[in-house]
């Protein structure tokens, strides 16, 4: 498959004012390396805090890299002027109650990236540009005289990502756009961003805790823990192959309806809680939480290498577990 986007070791700090000398620095990204090509949709799941949304915000620049490297198209673009890359890679917000200026009006908001980039020739292919997005996700042209106050949570969302695809974008950071919606909505939503990534050829990286939807929609799947990328494989083969200790209790956790195969599971319970991230374990950043840790496992970071074709693991034990 053609790579539209490397990820290079990229790393993202934050300085913490207010705490103790020495434990002030929040990884947040701590050296996470991947590729995602073009057409699929990437999954990233993972615990709250675990840097899901920091890699999203981070590929699109609106946090910039404290190291690494971003390269798109084959290009270079960790620290090369962004404007041009915005038309190609778009972001959509989690929360859109508060991703959408209460101010504008749908229309607005929808036309404001078409501006930016001088997109329409004159006002009315700006209009019939709106109508059209505003067609294409599901609401109509007499919405774009409202404001965002009038509408529901999944209209909203909708709106949202109808400002994405203004610009006509290749590449769109999906930043768990459904976390916030009923469940009832939540199928609406993504099966419409499955029609519009087959209507466009769009690629997506999807950022979501809820596994179930991530399975649904996602070609691979990457699994975090506190900044770092534990496990990598597809979809199918990691629900029924996982390896690494984290990504089976993950796994574990999800409920199945049918009473027989529930009392059949081994729901792994993980010890202890997440660690600071102001302060990580040395070594393995899991291994203060793992059942299998030994003595390497404290000292040493494991490095996120390929176990079989495809799939990835970060773990010293891998292949004896």
């Amino acid at each position: 498959m053609e790579t539209l986007l490397q990820v290079k070791n990229l790393k993202k700090y934050f300085h913490i004012k207010g705490e103790r000398r020495g434990h002030n620095l929040l990884k947040a990204v701590d050296g996470v390396s991947l590729d995602i090509y073009k057409g699929e949709t990437l999954g990233l799941v993972g615990e709250s805090g675990s840097g899901k949304t920091t890699i999203g915000r981070t590929i699109l620049r609106l946090y910039e890299p404290t190291a690494g490297q971003l390269i798109y198209g084959g290009k270079d673009i960790t620290k090369a002027e962004f404007l041009p890359y915005r038309r190609k890679m778009q972001y959509i917000f989690q929360d859109p109650y508060a991703s959408l200026d209460p101010r504008m009006t749908v229309g607005d908001i929808i036309g404001e990236p078409i501006d930016i980039h001088k997109l329409a020739k004159d006002k009315n292919d700006r209009r019939d540009r709106i109508f059209r997005l505003l067609d294409g996700v599901g609401l109509s042209a007499e919405h774009a005289t409202r404001y965002p106050h009038e509408f529901s949570g999944g209209q909203r969302q909708r709106i949202g990502i109808a400002r994405a695809l203004a610009v006509e974008p290749e590449f769109i950071v999906c930043d768990e756009p459904v976390s916030a919606l009923d469940v009832s909505i939540q199928a609406q939503i993504i099966n419409m961003l499955e029609a519009l990534q087959q209507e466009m050829g769009l690629t997506y990286l999807f950022i979501a805790h809820d596994l179930a939807v991530v399975k649904h929609i996602s070609q691979r799947i990457g699994v975090m823990y506190l900044g770092k990328i534990v496990e990598l494989n597809s979809k199918k083969e990691l629900f029924l192959n996982p390896v690494h200790p984290y990504t089976k209790a993950l796994l574990s956790a999800i409920p199945v309806f049918d009473p027989k195969v529930n009392r059949a599971r081994k729901r792994i319970i993980l010890q202890g809680e997440i660690p600071n991230p102001l302060d990580p374990p040395k070594g393995c950043v899991f291994s203060t939480r793992c059942a299998y840790a030994k003595d390497i496992c404290h000292s040493q970071i494991p490095r996120l290498e390929q176990y079989e074709q495809g799939h990835y693991v970060a773990c010293h034990f891998a292949r004896e577990m």
